[in-house]
């Protein structure tokens, strides 16, 4: 059976049994479309991304995510998502263009197939001058980018971001959300954890992850 959306069900998630839930019988189920989750620092949604690409297990509940409607696991995470750490996490003695070439190798692209993805995404991001510099003689906006372009050059089914354009100008900005919009279209799934007001003009649902949530006393009066 084929699925198209990422599913959290009744999930709960606690980094160890005597600690407090950091998300407490969370449902919610991400259609196709780009959904940003928005809320305070420190309120979830990172690990609710973890949660959704299989690198954290849940506590109570499942996650169902394309194409099967399965777990997430190394099979999925490998060929179906593409995920961008707010590190970034580029390999730092490679180039940008063996970074991409990497990240599509393991997704099962062979041959010339890796070198056509790797220049068509560093040229929609705006990277192709750069494919043979190594991540750290580049700006940060610069590495931001690579970091988009090399989840995209899986071409998963399943994108996640993690406050992918924090600190960027709008310029670059612009360039990550045309990048995201154009790829998601109407059949694949995003979820950008973000508090940038920029990316809502791009979002098909804006989810407020505080109203899952207890609000932390210190700041129920600003409120």
């Amino acid at each position: 059976m084929n699925n198209n959306t990422v599913s959290f069900q009744h999930i709960g998630f606690r980094y160890r049994p005597a600690y407090p839930w950091v998300l407490e019988d969370f449902s919610h189920t991400f259609e196709p479309g780009v959904h940003l989750v928005k809320g305070f620092s420190g309120c979830g949604k990172s690990t609710l991304l973890r949660l959704g690409a299989g690198y954290l297990l849940p506590s109570a509940g499942c996650v169902r995510v394309p194409p099967f409607g399965e777990a997430p696991d190394a099979a999925f995470q490998r060929a179906f998502l593409g995920f961008v750490f707010q590190q970034m996490n580029l390999l730092p003695l490679a180039s940008l263009e063996r970074n991409l070439e990497l990240a599509s190798s393991l997704a099962g692209v062979s041959g010339q197939e890796l070198a056509l993805r790797a220049r068509k995404w560093l040229t929609l991001l705006g990277l192709e001058k750069l494919s043979q510099r190594l991540p750290g003689s580049l700006s940060g906006g610069q590495q931001q980018r690579a970091s988009i372009a090399r989840a995209l050059v899986k071409e998963p089914q399943v994108l996640i971001l993690d406050e992918p354009t924090s600190g960027l100008d709008d310029l670059n900005t612009e360039v990550i959300s045309k990048a995201i919009r154009d790829y998601i279209g109407t059949s694949r799934v995003c979820i950008i954890s973000t508090h940038d007001h920029r990316l809502e003009k791009i979002a098909d649902e804006i989810i407020d992850f505080n109203r899952f949530l207890p609000m932390e006393r210190h700041l129920e009066t600003l409120v």
